[in-house]
């Protein structure tokens, strides 16, 4: 969801990485879209998505409407569609992923340090809402978990976490991520590039 007078802006680089990061945790079995995109938005997704080889990944969508839009499309009800909501009442389960759902929808830009509750603006719609725990984390983690949750049927709290990781980049610099991410073989699962990327912004952050 992007505010209108920022139509014209760049996806930076890091959002591209989480967003095929997405594709890649949902699997080939399922479909991830991005709604509500300016056009220039929705372009450089879609030439971005043409990367993955058929089967590699989950369709990647643009779309340049809202959700309601879509879910009205393609003849999804309000109470199908489960909207991950930081401030929901109830945190997601595995019995979540037994049908009653169709749809699980990420409100907002996830990410933000500190958050903005963007999702704010869906929450007033009335979808039936779930939370990931108190801890804030990125676009691709938060679809990664949905996954082991609902089609896994692992436990939120069963989950192994990371919160606010340290990446060491050599004995001399290294960056404290803000975010909750799962862990695998001992270290934070990224989306590919991400390590690189990171280390890249930190230099320029220091080009004088």
């Amino acid at each position: 969801m992007e505010e209108d007078e920022d139509t014209s802006r760049a996806i930076p680089k890091w959002v591209e990485l989480e967003y095929s990061h997405m594709r890649t945790l949902a699997g080939p079995e399922s479909e991830v879209h991005f709604t509500h995109l300016s056009k220039s938005s929705c372009d450089t997704l879609t030439s971005l998505f043409t990367q993955f080889a058929a089967g590699e990944a989950a369709l990647g969508v643009a779309h340049p409407e809202g959700v309601l839009e879509l879910m009205k499309a393609r003849g999804v009800s309000l109470d199908k569609v489960c909207l991950l909501d930081p401030k929901a009442e109830k945190p997601l389960a595995p019995e979540d992923g037994d049908g009653r759902f169709e749809w699980f929808l990420f409100g907002g830009i996830l990410g933000d340090d500190p958050p903005r509750d963007r999702t704010g603006e869906l929450r007033g719609l009335g979808f039936p809402s779930r939370h990931l725990g108190p801890i804030q984390m990125t676009t691709d983690t938060a679809l990664g978990v949905t996954k082991l949750v609902v089609r896994n049927k692992i436990p939120l709290d069963k989950i192994p976490y990371v919160d606010h990781p340290t990446i060491v980049f050599n004995a001399k610099e290294s960056v404290e991520m803000p975010f909750r991410y799962v862990v695998k073989n001992g270290q934070p699962i990224l989306p590919p590039g991400m390590h690189e990327h990171l280390y890249e912004d930190l230099n320029q952050s220091f080009d004088f």
